[in-house]
């Protein structure tokens, strides 16, 4: 609401259109002049906009090139006066006048024209380009002569603009109104008395123009009448009106037109002048006339576009003073010298990759200022890009998706539209739209392989890293920022997270313990990549850890078998050839690979000439012929080493009896037993000694003399000895040459009695074992203390002491 003159009308219609993004139109009409703030219309309200989507699609107003007189409140939905507005500065005469501009909207985009009428109001007094006019009249002038008085001027249109001329009462003129095409008024002074240049020669008149405006407006100028000599013709143009045309390219001096007029008088009253007058200043600046001949001519270039008909008062004068008057109509005709104004209605640049096709990435305003089929205009998009341009209406077109977009594909677009003219020739203009394609998660990380297999090396320290799984997203920032998990599975029933870790960062695969190859060879375990977004996308690989062999095991000899309470050994009858199979030292490593392959070496021997040990079988066999002078007691020591670096090894002592019975074998297993007890950890016995001299000391005196009383009855017992007890092979041992001499397996049971010389042998049958083993524990001579003598005496019933010793020989 507006009070007095400054009321508001507000014409709302709206529409919808069935193109594009445009949903409606409203108009509004206001007063010029109004303040700065001043309310236009709520147009939240009648578009039946929310304030909120106003501020959610950064509602603006788009103006072109204009200047912009009205701004949007988005916070409360109404146009607001931005600068003052001069009707009469903004329109001139044309009418109506309006604002036109539009509100855009975006997401999605919408826009909305908007009409402003500039109403008017009386705010221009009318004024006289010149404040006095002049003119000679001679006496012998006619009542009825009319003379042409300057026409006054109001910016303001219809009633407040030029209603009505008055003249100052006098008793010789008076004042005629005519009615202009244009609306306009023209005021001739009329001689309604014959003047006497006698009685009066000077005459001073006063001219007021008034508009029809509340209050009325007005504006004077002063008329000087000199009065002269009869001359008894006025000047008579031969057209009232002249009609020319000019194009709006013309150079600067062409002539548009030519006026004429003729005098019947003679001498000088018949020499006639010419001149524009009763015209707008603005228009004098771009024509002029020539005095003498009437050539109209043009002194600056025109343009179509500002004005397209003009409207020139042209006065013949002749020395006496007497004038006519006429018009000149120039039409300006349009050339097609405007290129079309191309304006990005919307200033976003960016729009989602996932956009569903037709939608509006912006609007576009085209204008050419031409006119006819100099101002048709066709906008197009010259390369194969996924848009396409659409006409929504007069002058606006949308740029919409023709496809559908990949940002993986294609991160922005340069968009060149080209807008042409249909005018001959054709004139176009180009603008480049750079438009950003922003990044939806469409895209799952992608392992640089299927599958992958990793390597580590047994015994490692906890916390090393194994391998590196890199998975990468073609998408874009936090949609592209992948993570690695360790998916749960087990191995062995065990969690697989208790043997690895994943970075989920780096996807580098950790060792959580220290593995070892004789345990666990190899195991599988699936990585999981995931990415940022929202919802995060992932995609899994499979990962084999394969555990490498180290060399940490040391060969174990199975065959022989090293025990404290025996000792083996091997029987070789004098008789052996070359090449005799004594023995297979068996051996095994549980590493894998060449950590594993074994080698024997004859380290130590009693007779190295005798034997030698098969590198890669651990067989030993003789090197030569045995002869007597050979030793019966061999001792070997064989050397085990695997084939790691570096390598491993053990040891194995191996007893040999070269003989041919058992008596020579018994003799020696004596010193068999020390020779094994040798060889058993020194520090313990130091330790035992320890312990036992104590207890010896104090009994030594006790054992002395139990061994002084009963030395007479032991002289006849075996003096500590020990019969063997010969083990056997592994089932499946055998001796692969076959070079051996005894081809059967006997087994021999030994019984001694107190009597030496009623010892007896008894063989028995053959049996499965080859090897002679002595139990030290049943060297000893088992006695039994008679106290009876009648039984000690009796040859049938000995005392017989059995030594537990059971002797089997095989080959």
């Amino acid at each position: 609401m507006w009070e007095g003159t400054m009321r508001r009308q507000v014409l709302l219609f709206m529409w919808i259109l069935s193109l594009g993004p445009v949903r409606g139109q409203i108009s509004y009409s206001i007063p010029e002049e109004m303040a700065k703030g001043s309310l236009v219309g709520n147009v939240a309200q009648d578009l039946g906009l929310d304030v909120k989507r106003l501020r959610s699609g950064r509602a603006r107003i788009y103006t072109g090139d204009s200047v912009e007189y009205v701004e949007l409140n988005r916070d409360r939905g109404v146009l607001l006066i931005k600068e003052r507005i001069d009707r009469e500065a903004l329109c001139r005469r044309t009418t109506p006048c309006a604002l036109h501009f539009q509100i855009i909207l975006e997401n999605p985009m919408e826009f909305y024209s908007i009409t402003v009428e500039i109403t008017d109001i009386n705010d221009n007094t009318p004024s006289f380009e010149k404040s006095d006019m002049k003119f000679k009249i001679i006496e012998s002038s006619l009542p009825g002569t009319k003379f042409l008085l300057e026409r006054a001027v109001d910016p303001d249109i219809g009633i407040n603009g030029l209603q009505s001329y008055v003249l100052t009462r006098n008793d010789h003129f008076g004042l005629k109104l005519k009615d202009q095409p244009d609306g306009g008024k023209i005021a001739e002074m009329v001689l309604q008395k014959p003047l006497d240049r006698e009685k009066q020669e000077d005459i001073s008149l006063l001219l007021t123009a008034m508009d029809g405006g509340e209050p009325r407006l007005s504006g004077t100028a002063q008329i000087y009448i000199t009065v002269l000599d009869a001359n008894d013709n006025a000047p008579v143009f031969t057209k009232p009106v002249y009609k020319a045309s000019i194009s709006e390219n013309a150079p600067k001096g062409t002539i548009i037109t030519t006026v004429s007029a003729s005098d019947a008088d003679k001498g000088s009253n018949s020499k006639i002048t010419y001149s524009i007058s009763n015209t707008a200043a603005d228009v004098r600046d771009l024509f002029e006339i020539d005095e003498l001949n009437g050539n109209l001519m043009l002194k600056t270039q025109l343009d179509y576009e500002n004005e397209r008909k003009y409207e020139i008062h042209v006065q013949a004068s002749d020395e006496g003073g007497l004038t006519d008057l006429s018009k000149i109509s120039v039409e300006v005709s349009d050339v097609n010298d405007n290129k079309p104004v191309i304006n990005m209605m919307s200033k976003t640049n960016i729009i989602s990759e996932d956009s569903k096709v037709g939608t509006v990435v912006t609007m576009v305003n085209v204008q050419d200022s031409d006119s006819g089929e100099n101002g048709k205009v066709q906008c197009a998009i010259i390369e194969n890009l996924p848009f396409t341009m659409k006409s929504t209406s007069s002058n606006f077109y949308s740029l919409v998706t023709d496809s559908d977009l990949d940002r993986e594909r294609a991160s922005e677009y340069n968009i060149s539209i080209t807008c042409c003219d249909e005018g001959v020739p054709s004139l176009s203009s180009s603008v480049t739209l750079t438009l950003h394609i922003s990044d939806v998660n469409d895209n799952a990380p992608v392992f640089e392989r299927s599958s992958y297999e990793a390597y580590i090396v047994e015994n490692n320290t906890p916390g090393l890293s194994i391998f590196t799984v890199k998975a990468t997203d073609a998408d874009w920032n936090q949609n592209a920022r992948v993570s690695y998990i360790l998916e749960d599975s087990s191995v062995n029933g065990v969690p697989v997270s208790s043997y690895v870790s994943v970075s989920a960062d780096s996807g580098v695969i950790h060792a959580v313990r220290s593995f070892d190859y004789e345990h666990i060879k190899d195991f599988h375990l699936c990585v999981k990549a995931q990415d940022g977004g929202s919802p995060p996308l992932s995609s899994n690989v499979t990962v084999k850890i394969m555990i490498q062999d180290q060399n940490d095991n040391a060969p174990q000899v199975l065959y022989p078998v090293q025990t404290s309470s025996s000792v083996v050994a091997e029987m070789v009858p004098r008789s052996a050839d070359v090449g005799y199979l004594v023995t297979k030292v068996v051996a095994v490593d549980v590493d894998s690979g060449q950590n594993a392959w074994l080698s024997y070496k004859l380290q130590k021997a009693t007779d190295r000439a005798l034997f030698e040990v098969g590198l890669q079988n651990g067989e030993i066999r003789t090197i030569r012929q045995v002869t007597d002078k050979d030793a019966v007691k061999q001792r070997l020591t064989v050397v085990v080493e695997d084939n790691g670096q570096p390598s491993r090894s053990a040891t194995v002592n191996v007893n040999v009896a070269v003989a041919d019975s058992f008596p020579e074998v018994l003799s020696e297993f004596t010193d068999f037993t020390h020779d094994k007890e040798y060889n058993d950890n020194l520090t313990f016995y130091l330790v035992l000694a320890l312990a036992v001299v104590s207890f010896l000391f104090i009994t030594c005196l006790v054992v002395i003399i139990s061994v002084k009383i009963y030395r007479w009855r032991q002289s006849r017992i075996l003096y500590h000895s020990s019969l063997p007890v010969i083990p056997y092979y592994p089932p499946r041992y055998s001796d692969t040459l076959g070079t051996g001499t005894l081809q059967h397996v006997y087994n021999y049971e030994v019984c001694r009695t107190t009597d030496s010389r009623k010892s007896d042998c008894k063989f028995g049958r053959a049996g499965s074992q080859n090897v002679l083993i002595m139990e030290p524990s049943c060297t000893g001579t088992m006695q039994r203390i008679q106290n009876e003598k009648n039984i000690l005496d009796e040859p049938d019933s000995p005392l017989e002491v059995s030594l537990c010793s059971y002797i089997s020989l095989i080959y």
